[in-house]
This record gives C-alpha cells, structure tokens and sequence, in this order.
C-alpha cells in the first residue's frame, strides 16, 4: 500500500455534510507515522463536513493515463477517523515542515500564514486496496498499512 501511494501527491477526501449527503473533493496529503494529514481551508466544503462528522473515506486512484485497463485501475480506499490539530500542537509544525519539503516551500509558506487553513490528520479505521482483476485486499495489521488476503466480508467493516 504504502508504495503504490507513494507515487499519488493528493488524496480524494469523501465526507458526509450535516444532512448525511456525500460530497468528494481531494488534496495534497503527507503520510506519517502511519497517520494522513491535509492542510485545508475552513471555507472548503470538506473541511466543513468534517468538522461536523469526523468520519471520512480516503482514496488514492491509479492514473487513468497510466492504467492497462480502466476496469482494474489500482486503487486504495481507506475509512478514517479525522481530528483538526491546533496550530499550537507540535506536530502542526512538524507536519508542516513535512509539507514544505514535497511540496512547494514557498505556496505552504503562503499558506501556513492563512489562518482559515487548518491541518486535519486522518487515523485509518480499515480499508481495501485492488491492483488488478483477482489482487483484492484488505488493509489490515498493527499499523493499518499492511496488504491482507482478501476472504470473505471485510473484517472491519464492524468497526465503529
């Protein structure tokens, strides 16, 4: 898992609004000691969601451009439990540093100077990953990142 989203810069960040409606938007994500974690702004609309529902999905997608078969694109979804971390918590700083260093130094600089944007981390729950026509897995293991056979019901689909 942790190679193939290695190679994906954003993540597809599905949340439920207020009415419980599904809404999918995406942005660039740092993973970290086994968490992910979005910098965003208020006025977005999943940050708003999220805000009031905490459970949200994450999806990484193979490129279309890249794929042998658009039936079977690689993929990784992942249902997550999300916290907003203060700006005064040190793994603000430490995240966002993180941030810096992949992506443009200069815009996450602009950024961090914007106070409506927040830094969101994602915990992972449970998940599934495909990487072609009879490759299913879950997502399983100690740290949530690890490829598990796929037999049967998803054994975390209980989990609340």
């Amino acid at each position: 898992m942790k190679d193939f989203i290695a190679n994906i810069q954003t993540a597809i960040i599905g949340t439920l609004d207020k009415n419980n409606h599904p809404f999918s938007s995406y942005a660039p994500y740092i993973y970290d000691a086994n968490r992910f974690y979005v910098y965003i702004s208020d006025i977005a609309t999943h940050a708003k969601n999220i805000q009031v529902n905490p459970k949200a999905s994450l999806f990484f997608v193979e490129d279309e451009s890249k794929t042998e078969n658009l039936f079977a694109r690689k993929r990784v979804s992942l249902q997550c439990d999300s916290q907003k971390i203060a700006r005064v918590d040190e793994r603000f700083e430490s995240v966002l540093a993180l941030f810096a260093k992949k992506f443009d130094a200069k815009m996450v600089a602009t950024l961090k100077k914007m106070t409506d944007f927040n830094l969101y981390e994602f915990k992972v729950n449970y998940g599934e990953a495909t990487f072609g026509f009879g490759k299913a897995y879950f997502i399983g293991g100690k740290n949530m990142d690890e490829l598990v056979d796929r037999t049967g019901d998803n054994p975390h689909h209980g989990v609340k």
